[in-house]
């Protein structure tokens, strides 16, 4: 018994209830510590007080034997132990988090962007979104159906955007738990008549959807996803530049020679939204005798391989999008490059974090993919439109209780992406209040522009609670804004779905080179907004007695806030304040029992 204390660094043992306590700081990975050693004796055992007395261990006694190999440490002074204590400081979740959930995170981050790879547009990441709830045994919800606790549903608005649900436990009345996002991204959508030809090259005409800087959209590989709707009501899905043996397309620019001119311009007019045009084709149809040859043979092979004519691009939606694939990013391959990772980054969290949770949660959990954020959220598959609250009211009256009742004591995380301090360019964010790559999913009070304008200020009551849920699962996390006041900002669907009487936080994954054709995200950060987006859906109740049979095949530590009493057989846990009991989590104080 000795042994074992002695080789647990900084740790302050006494009685309790005769029981064994040790507080310890887990400013050094003591809890990792304290488990390997508990694990090694494959239970968890009672300590006596005769059991203490053997060992020469009196109430209150200091043990400082470090094990220099993994704990080197120095005697702090006074300042430094209360800046520690009093100070908040963000942490890099590379040196926090274990080397299982490491592994967990490459993982997930490998699915991640297999699925982006095959979700460039909102009706791909739709459909396969559905595909993937129908696996986990998801049915289309059709009003009125009846429901139940455990049910698995989800709703397919116009194949752009989705809501999953899990009914839960509790009743509706009470509330649901929301995760909301977006899957659309900016991008080159093409016009209503888009097909021309000048001096013999066909081209596309195009229109920008959502904010975007023009000029890093040209000579980049790009792609041709979407729907053609044919006369005859037919439809054609189109995904044209994505496998290896397509034709790519791309948009012009100057040579350096011949630029003069056009360098007069600011950087926003240095393409122009006009000269978005995407060559498409040079070679003529063979005949002499016919004008626009070049346009006439790009719309035979269109026609010979999708079956459409030049009238059905009039009830198109063909967007184009850049060809790159997700790669890993730097040497450590600590990051995800990709296009539309704004939202899609936080869109496939909370698919996956719905997807993952495997029992029936105490809150009914609801994920809402929504569509057209990128150019305020408007139209029928827009958060501004009705589609989430009607889906809450549809299944309020199958419980027999009113929706604005559900909605306003529901909860809502707000999952939208945020920017990261860039090394390169900080002068735009306020680096006290701001988000870092691989410190964890960000929590946002508030967005907006200039005086939080057009922003959801989530409330400091819901804010307090969502850090502390998010600390007592030890989910990495931090705050920040968009950037410096009065230099910019932006909104997200937050400030739709608090107009809806739902409590809303943004809570989402920081980038860099947000809205460009690739975009950079933590691989760390990425796992970490998986993990919130699925604590807080899959909540469960706390239990206020909680009794645990001596032979845990595990180590279990127990905060500072439970009283511990025992009797011959069993152990039993009575919370104070905190109410949380746990194996794996990191908490500022630990309490542990001990015992041979």
């Amino acid at each position: 018994m000795s042994l074992l204390l002695k080789s647990i660094p900084n740790a302050s043992f006494g009685l309790q209830n005769k029981i064994l306590l040790s507080s310890l700081s887990t400013k050094n990975p003591l809890n990792n510590a304290l488990c390997s050693k508990l694990k090694t004796y494959n239970s968890l055992h009672l300590a006596t007080e005769s059991s203490l007395s053997r060992n020469s261990l009196n109430k209150n006694d200091i043990l400082n034997n470090l094990t220099p190999q993994r704990f080197m440490t120095t005697k702090k002074s006074e300042a430094n132990q209360l800046k520690e204590k009093l100070f908040y400081k963000r942490k890099n979740a590379g040196l926090s988090m274990k080397e299982e959930d490491m592994k967990k995170s490459n993982e997930y981050n490998e699915d991640y962007k297999q699925f982006l790879s095959q979700s460039k547009i909102e009706r791909e990441f739709a459909a396969n979104a559905i595909a993937r709830a129908k696996a986990k045994g998801f049915k289309e919800y059709t009003p009125g159906m009846g429901l139940k606790p455990g049910d698995k549903i989800y709703v397919n608005n116009r194949n752009k955007a989705v809501i999953l649900a899990i009914i839960g436990q509790e009743p509706v009345k009470e509330g649901v738990h929301i995760c909301a996002s977006h899957i659309d991204s900016p991008r080159l959508d093409l016009k209503q008549v888009p097909l021309y030809e000048d001096n013999e090259i066909a081209l596309f005409k195009t229109h920008y959807y959502g904010g975007i800087r023009k000029y890093q959209w040209a000579v980049i590989p790009l792609a041709l996803h979407g729907v053609v709707y044919r006369k005859d009501g037919s439809v054609i899905p189109v995904k044209i530049g994505e496998d290896e043996n397509d034709p790519v397309f791309i948009v012009t620019d100057l040579l350096p020679h011949l630029s003069q001119e056009q360098n007069k311009r600011s950087l926003p007019e240095g393409i122009k939204g006009e000269e978005l045009n995407v060559v498409v084709g040079s070679l003529p149809f063979r005949d002499d005798d016919a004008s626009e040859k070049v346009k006439l043979n790009i719309v035979k092979t269109l026609n010979e391989k999708y079956g459409i004519i030049e009238e059905d691009f009039l009830s198109a939606e063909l967007e184009v999008v850049p060809a790159f694939k997700p790669k890993d990013v730097g040497l450590d391959r600590s990051f995800v490059g990709a296009y539309g990772q704004d939202d899609k980054v936080c869109s496939f969290a909370c698919l996956r974090a719905i997807l993952d949770i495997d029992h029936t949660p105490q809150k009914t959990a609801v994920v809402c993919l929504a569509d057209k954020e990128e150019i305020g959220s408007e139209g029928n598959t827009g958060l501004r439109s009705s589609f989430l609250k009607y889906f809450v009211h549809d299944i309020a009256e199958e419980f027999g209780c009113k929706g604005r009742h559900v909605l306003s004591k529901s909860e809502c995380l707000s999952a939208d992406v945020t920017v990261a301090v860039d090394p390169t360019f900080s002068d735009v964010t306020e680096k006290r209040n701001a988000c870092y790559m691989n410190c964890g999913v960000g929590i946002c009070k508030y967005t907006g522009a200039r005086g939080k304008s057009g922003s959801n200020d989530a409330h400091a009551e819901f804010v307090g609670r969502i850090r502390t849920l998010m600390d007592k699962h030890g989910v990495v996390w931090q705050t920040g804004e968009l950037g410096r006041v009065d230099l910019g900002g932006g909104g997200t669907v937050a400030a739709f779905v608090a107009d809806l009487d739902v409590n809303t936080i943004d809570v989402g994954v920081p980038i860099l080179c947000m809205h460009a054709p690739f975009e950079l995200s933590s691989k760390l950060d990425n796992y970490n907004a998986y993990r919130c987006y699925n604590v807080f859906m899959s909540e469960e109740e706390e239990n206020k007695d909680l009794s645990l049979s001596r032979s845990l095949p595990s180590a279990i530590l127990i905060t500072v806030d439970y009283t511990i009493i025992t009797d011959r057989n069993n152990i039993r846990i009575h919370p104070r304040r905190r109410r949380h009991c746990s194996g794996r989590r990191n908490f500022s104080k630990i309490e542990a029992a001990i015992a041979i």
